[in-house]
C-alpha cells in the first residue's frame, strides 16, 4: 500500500482546466500502473470540489479519504506556459488543502503502508508542517518515506522543507530546488560536494535530481546512475513530468526493479507526459507500454 498526502486542485490554464496537483498526480499514474494507493485530501463544498470527487471516484480512489471543507474554497493555481511550454504557477492561498486533518489511525495504521510520500506544498503553513512532521514521525521503521519536494516560491516553509528532507528516504528533486536547498542550509560551494553533503547531512538514501531537457541524475550509497533526455517527443508542455517521473520511481523501487532501469522508464514516462496537455492522459493506453516493465519479473537490485 502506497499512502499519499497532499493537494488536489483546478489547473487554470488559458483556453482550458485540470484536475492537478503534484500528489494527486503522482497517486493516479501509480493507481493506473496498478498499485493500491490510497490518497488523503481535502476539497470544498463547492463546484470544483464537486468535480474532483466525482473524477477521484471514477478512478477508483476511496471517497472516504477525500475530505470536504465546508469554510475554505478548492484549492486553484493559474498556470500559464511561455513558448518552451514550461509552466509559470500563481497558486491561491488558504484554500481547502491547508487545512487537511492528517489523521494518524486513518492513514498508517488502517493501510498497512509500505511507502508514504509527500511534499513540501501542504507544509506552507505552520499547521500544515506540524500536522505532517508529526505525521511522519509516527511511521513506522519499515515504511519507505518519498519526498518529492516541490518547492514553489513563495510558498516555502523552511522549517518544512528542513524537516521534510530529514525524514526523507528517497527524495526528488529537481535543479532549481537542489540548489535552493544548497543556498539555504549553507552547503558547500563545490558543485561535486553538494550531494554528498545532501544525502549525509539529512540522511537521505537515494535521491533522484531531475534536469530537465538534459536528463536526471540517481544518487545512492552505490554511486552515480546518469541517463539522457528522451528525444524526438514533440514538448506540448511540461505540466507534470516531475510528477510522471516521480511515480515510476517510486514503482521501480516498490517492485525492486534495478535503479538504472527504473531511471531509465521514469525519464521515458516524463517524455511522453510532455507530449500532451496537462499532467495526466486522457487515454488509459497511454499506461499499456509501462505496466509490463513495472509489473513484470525483475531481477531485482
Amino acid at each position: 500500500m502506497i499512502v499519499v498526502i497532499g493537494e488536489i486542485l483546478i489547473d487554470i490554464f488559458q483556453d482550458y482546466q485540470r484536475i492537478g496537483g503534484a500528489p494527486f498526480n503522482f497517486a493516479f499514474h501509480l493507481k493506473k500502473l496498478g498499485f493500491a494507493v490510497r490518497f488523503f485530501t481535502r476539497v470544498g463544498n463547492d463546484r470544483n470540489g464537486r468535480r474532483i470527487i466525482d473524477m477521484l471516484k471514477k478512478n477508483g480512489f476511496s471517497e472516504a479519504d477525500i475530505q470536504i471543507d465546508s469554510r475554505y474554497p478548492t484549492g486553484t493555481v493559474r498556470v500559464d506556459l511561455d513558448k518552451q511550454g514550461v509552466p509559470h504557477f500563481d497558486i491561491c492561498e488558504n484554500v481547502a488543502y491547508d487545512h487537511l486533518d492528517i489523521n494518524i489511525s486513518d492513514m498508517l495504521d488502517a493501510g498497512g503502508a509500505e511507502m508514504i510520500y509527500f511534499g513540501s506544498l501542504l507544509q506552507r503553513t505552520d499547521s500544515g508542517c506540524r500536522q505532517v512532521q508529526r505525521f511522519l514521525s509516527r511511521k513506522t521503521d519499515s515504511t519507505l518515506c518519498f519526498c518529492d519536494i516541490n518547492m514553489r516560491p513563495p510558498h516555502v516553509n523552511v522549517h518544512a522543507v528542513a524537516g521534510s528532507l530529514q525524514h526523507a528516504d528517497l527524495l526528488k528533486v529537481n535543479e532549481a530546488e537542489f540548489a535552493d536547498i544548497q543556498r539555504t542550509f549553507d552547503g558547500p560551494a563545490a558543485t561535486g560536494d553538494v550531494m554528498p553533503w545532501l544525502m549525509e547531512s539529512f540522511k537521505i538514501s537515494a535521491v533522484a535530481l531531475t534536469r530537465g531537457s538534459r536528463g536526471s541524475s540517481f544518487y545512492n550509497r552505490d554511486g552515480e546512475i546518469n541517463i539522457p533526455s528522451v528525444p524526438g517527443i514533440p514538448i506540448v508542455d511540461t505540466v507534470g513530468a516531475g510528477d510522471g517521473y516521480a511515480a515510476v520511481l517510486a514503482a521501480g523501487c516498490m517492485q525492486q526493479i534495478p535503479w538504472e532501469e527504473t531511471i531509465r522508464q521514469a525519464s521515458r514516462f516524463a517524455a511522453r507526459i510532455c507530449g500532451i496537455a496537462g499532467a495526466l492522459p486522457d487515454d488509459e493506453n497511454f499506461y499499456d507500454d509501462f505496466r509490463p516493465l513495472i509489473k513484470g519479473d525483475s531481477n531485482g537490485r
